[in-house]
């Protein structure tokens, strides 16, 4: 019981150090932005800070229009930079938020409200509950499945990529360790765990794959959905109101 306590309780702390992390970090350079002089050309890290807050914003805008992509970008960076940067934890020994169902069903929640939110706007509230009886009043039963596996589907995808990513790599290192024990095994006495020598030969192009490629990949759907989603409950007229 105390080491489920123990790996509980380090969970939160990484969720928490990472909050506070991106929180702070995201304060200091948006001063910094809001500080720069709109005739000089950026440098440092702000110039790539800002060719991303720019691709992001175009990719919205493409979805839901200019109006709305003013409102909706700052969330979708938030997103983009949180789940990206919980995929990645392992990198630095950390456990990867993501690879909790809690914290990607919240994330997916937060979501499907905002797609709530604008079927709502839209629709108007006769509009939104008249849904759920179309095409005809007895699919009322699926189309309230359906109101919801959206919000579950995103949850358990990015939930069950990132998982099984730290499983193959608890696997690959398990694996590399019983290399090492038995090479030395053949020349030595030792029992018992040696250093695991074999992992840093093996495990780099892997954690380029499962950590960096996955995780990117998972947060690139994950936010894709989300805008489109979002988009898809904006009418065209409202998409071109400037």
């Amino acid at each position: 019981m105390s080491e489920i306590f123990q790996h509980i309780l380090i969970f939160v702390y990484t969720i928490i150090f990472l909050t506070a992390v991106l929180g702070i970090g995201i304060v200091v350079l948006s001063k910094k932005i809001d500080a720069l002089d709109p005739m000089e050309k950026p440098k440092g890290i702000l110039l790539p800070v800002l060719l991303g807050v720019q691709s992001v914003y175009n990719t919205v805008k493409d979805s839901v229009g200019k109006h709305y992509a003013d409102s909706l970008t700052p969330y979708i960076l938030v997103l983009w930079t949180y789940i990206f940067t919980a995929n990645v934890c392992s990198l630095f020994g950390f456990s990867s938020p993501t690879s909790n169902l809690s914290v990607t069903l919240l994330l997916s929640v937060i979501t499907w409200l905002l797609i709530q939110a604008a079927e709502f706007k839209f629709q108007g509230v006769k509009g939104y509950f008249h849904g759920f009886l179309e095409p005809i009043p007895i699919m009322l039963p699926m189309n309230i499945f359906g109101k919801f596996s959206t919000m579950v589907s995103m949850a358990l995808r990015l939930f069950g990529n990132i998982l099984c990513g730290g499983i193959m790599m608890q696997l690959i290192y398990s694996f590399c360790q019983w290399i090492s024990n038995s090479i030395v095994g053949l020349f030595t006495s030792v029992n018992g765990n040696v250093f695991n020598f074999i992992a840093p030969f093996l495990t780099p192009v892997l954690h380029a794959y499962f950590d960096l490629f996955a995780g990117f990949i998972q947060t690139l759907v994950f936010v894709t959905l989300t805008v489109v989603l979002i988009g898809n409950d904006i009418p065209e007229e409202y998409k071109d109101k400037a």
